[in-house]
């Protein structure tokens, strides 16, 4: 899909495009099932493309995309009016303002080491906000916090989907793991590197 952009949002990638083919995957599984309208929760939307993808090519009825950055969210309308998704945006630092149960959550959360952001490539230091890149001292500050808030708003077999950096697979999937999420699983991307990382609650 065509996303407007701007300095406020990151640049959609095509490591993203492994997490949205990995939560299409498990979306079509749960919609064979019991759940023909599948609720999804976007968490760091950004511009929107995640959930607007999956609410398009799926034909989804209900999604919310969640950011702490209005700026952020007034881009990620404009790209669900542009694809004609009835998507629903909200103001809010992670959780905090979320309210119900979802069948899928997914995130491209912030996951690069303090330390290593002036060590980018110029154009992601120019172009994408420092804080939709900064993951603190070791890139997994929202990892734990976004896992140890999830559960309480997924339903059952509910299913959490990150994107994550290359060397991030095996630490994500601890944290996973650790919190008691079942059928951990970590999948690559076409280059063969750790890009995505899901897990279900029971």
């Amino acid at each position: 899909l065509t996303v407007k952009v701007s300095s406020d949002v990151l640049i959609p990638r095509q490591d993203t495009e492994c997490l949205v083919a990995a939560a299409e995957e498990v979306l079509h599984l749960k919609m064979r099932k019991d759940e023909p309208d599948a609720r999804v929760l976007d968490m760091c939307t950004g511009s929107g493309c995640i959930l607007i993808s999956l609410m398009k090519r799926l034909g989804l009825k209900e999604g919310l995309g969640v950011d702490v950055s209005r700026k952020a969210l007034s881009i990620a309308r404009e790209n669900a009016k542009l694809h004609r998704v009835e998507a629903d945006f909200i103001c809010s630092d992670l959780f905090d303002g979320v309210d119900g149960e979802f069948d899928v959550i997914a995130s491209n959360p912030p996951y690069i080491p303090t330390a290593v952001i002036d060590q980018l490539e110029r154009e992601v230091k120019q172009h994408d906000p420092i804080s939709a890149l900064d993951g603190s001292d070791d890139g997994l500050f929202y990892y734990r916090r976004i896992i140890a808030d999830s559960k309480a708003y997924m339903k059952p077999q509910g299913v959490l989907l990150f994107e994550i950096g290359y060397d991030q697979g095996a630490a994500v999937k601890q944290l996973l793991d650790q919190a008691g999420f079942q059928k951990v699983t970590v999948v690559l991307d076409w280059s063969g590197l750790d890009r995505v990382v899901y897990g279900s609650v029971q």
